[in-house]
């Protein structure tokens, strides 16, 4: 095959002959693969490389599940059958296997497992916001993005760097939702090596080389180092150690070890069927309910990834409310339930934090189209392993699961506890593109104790 020249219009329409576009090669060295840092690959490998390899430590890791939309709390983990009807709802709690905490009656599976399960019902200092960010940045959107506050997945990558060479220390499974908000927070103020390495869409195939003989492999990476002698937006902090950096980010695209994790259908039969597969197809503006994401998500950690965020589902129900979750609850069930028994099968649960939450819940008042609106003084939280102290619920409501009226817990504190639990203090600092140093959370955060 004939190379085209870089500045022809065919360089994004051309495709190699395993599938692949020329446009999605070049993406490897533009630094476009989602945070792999691919022409300097995580600067602080010189500190992993100091690592005693014949006695590997296990690490700490957090698998963050976030529900797009925001679920109904009183539908789910916090059920109020005392209330009048038009906010009682139409389901009924079940027991769980921990006497005397109840969750819907469309949670059967999770209440299996809730002496694994922490339950938050009384968490507060949402804002009204369709977004991410408070969730990743530990930030309200329009601050996050004035002031560049980063995903707490960047941090972890900056404070920690990599376990292995070869694995992202941070990988985002975020698809691109229609709902911009949706989408994740990136590098910010740490600059765009610290973003997450994107594993969806143009990006996955980048990571699955072994398609392609070694003799093309290196034509294109020959066709790279040309691209990149073209490049001028680097990150200021970034030019040191390039050559050397390049050459570990090929590594990781000659290396099976990503590409192993990310195919499920390595896992064992019975521990795929048992996660339930769900569809790769968005729901309304919001995330898919992909469960194999969630066993991918395991797989990286195993693998040595420090951080791996999901976005699952689309709970925004502002009207059929009931008919949404009786269809969509079932498979979140069967989802979340399998993560946190699996992790608990592979003697994981001191090392992989679960977290699984949204923006905000839902009023507790039924609308006149049998739904339930935005609700931002209180939502849930749903957390396991961690070594944290599981089997309870952390909180309450009041008779109308409107207001907190037992352990407020502010969303910051989540995020703290999250850190501490990689092993960072949630005080402490990191340093921007420009070395200055910048507090991770406000001074307010604290670790929640009934956890920790």
């Amino acid at each position: 095959m004939i190379d085209l020249p870089l500045g022809s219009q065919a360089v994004s329409s051309r495709r190699f002959c395993d599938g692949r576009s020329r446009r999605q090669f070049l993406r490897v060295g533009s630094l476009a693969m989602g945070g792999l840092n691919l022409a300097q690959l995580l600067q602080a490998e010189a500190t992993a490389a100091q690592t005693d390899r014949k006695s590997p430590k296990r690490h700490k890791s957090v698998i963050m599940v976030y529900l797009s939309g925001g679920m109904s709390h009183q539908d789910t983990f916090d059920l109020k059958m005392d209330s009048p009807a038009e906010i009682r709802g139409e389901y009924k709690p079940i027991a769980t296997k921990v006497p005397g905490i109840e969750y819907g009656e469309l949670l059967p599976k999770l209440a299996g497992v809730s002496d694994k399960l922490a339950i938050i019902r009384s968490l507060v200092g949402f804002k009204d916001e369709h977004s991410s960010w408070q969730n990743l940045t530990g930030y309200q959107m329009g601050v996050a993005q004035v002031q560049g506050k980063p995903h707490f997945g960047s941090v972890a990558k900056q404070a920690l760097g990599p376990v292995d060479p070869v694995v992202p220390p941070f990988v985002d499974l975020f698809p691109v939702m229609q709902h911009k908000p949706y989408n994740p927070a990136d590098g910010g103020m740490l600059g765009s090596t610290m973003r997450g390495a994107k594993m969806s869409g143009d990006d996955l195939p980048l990571y699955q080389q072994t398609a392609v003989d070694s003799s093309r492999f290196d034509s294109r990476v020959d066709l790279l180092s040309k691209f990149d002698g073209m490049r001028s937006q680097w990150d200021s902090a970034s030019t040191t150690g390039m050559d050397e950096n390049y050459r570990k980010a090929l590594d990781v695209l000659r290396s099976s070890k990503v590409a192993d994790a990310m195919n499920v259908e390595k896992e064992d039969p019975r521990v795929r069927d048992r996660y339930g597969k769900g569809s790769p197809k968005h729901l309304g503006d919001g995330a898919p309910m992909w469960n194999d994401q969630l066993l991918i998500a395991r797989r990286l950690v195993e693998a040595g990834a420090r951080v791996v965020t999901v976005a699952y589902g689309f709970w925004d129900t502002h009207g059929s409310n009931f008919a949404h979750l009786k269809n969509h609850l079932p498979l979140f069930d069967t989802g979340i339930s399998a993560l946190v028994q699996d992790i608990h099968d592979r003697g994981l649960q001191d090392d992989v934090a679960v977290v699984v939450w949204g923006e905000f819940g839902r009023t507790p008042k039924i609308n006149k189209d049998a739904g339930r609106d935005h609700w931002a003084p209180v939502n849930f939280a749903m957390m396991a392993g961690g070594g944290w102290n599981v089997g309870q619920v952390i909180g309450g409501t009041d008779r109308n699961g409107a207001y907190v009226n037992s352990q407020p817990i502010h969303y910051h504190d989540v995020l703290a506890t999250v850190y501490s639990h990689l092993g960072i203090d949630p005080h402490g600092f990191v340093n921007d593109i420009s070395q200055r140093p910048v507090p991770i959370l406000p001074s307010t955060a604290s670790l929640i104790r009934q956890l920790v």
